[in-house]
């Protein structure tokens, strides 16, 4: 089953939400878990647009004390950039990464995301 591109997105408005809550509902919709012929090897979810990103809220004080990290693969190259630096250059970057870790970790990921629009 593949995702037909005639079917409009549904729209999430994330004005006073909490960024967790709203990249659970979203992987849950672009998986096409919420559909009755839902199966787990296939990709049958729809496209999702979310707007208002840059209102959404966090909760106690990830904003400040989270961070996300990478390593460049040399010695010494942990590179640790706090959600809030990234959140200010662009929002929809936070809830990309946090929909991105909760879709599964197969071929089926790269097709998800990309129905992700984020307005």
């Amino acid at each position: 089953m593949e995702h037909k591109s005639n079917q409009q997105p549904q729209t999430i408005d994330a004005t006073d939400k909490a960024i967790g809550r709203i990249a659970s509902q979203i992987a849950v919709l672009l998986r096409g878990k919420n559909k009755p012929e839902y199966q787990p090897h296939l990709d049958g979810g729809g496209g999702v647009a979310v707007i208002n990103i840059a209102k959404a809220k966090f909760s106690g004080v990830k904003l400040k004390q989270a961070e996300y990290k990478r390593h460049s693969g040399y010695p010494g190259g942990l590179v640790r950039t706090k959600v809030s630096e990234v959140f200010a250059k662009n929002p929809g970057a936070v809830l990309r990464r946090a929909v991105w870790s909760m879709l599964p970790k197969n071929k089926l990921r790269r097709g998800m995301i990309k129905r992700l629009k984020i307005v």
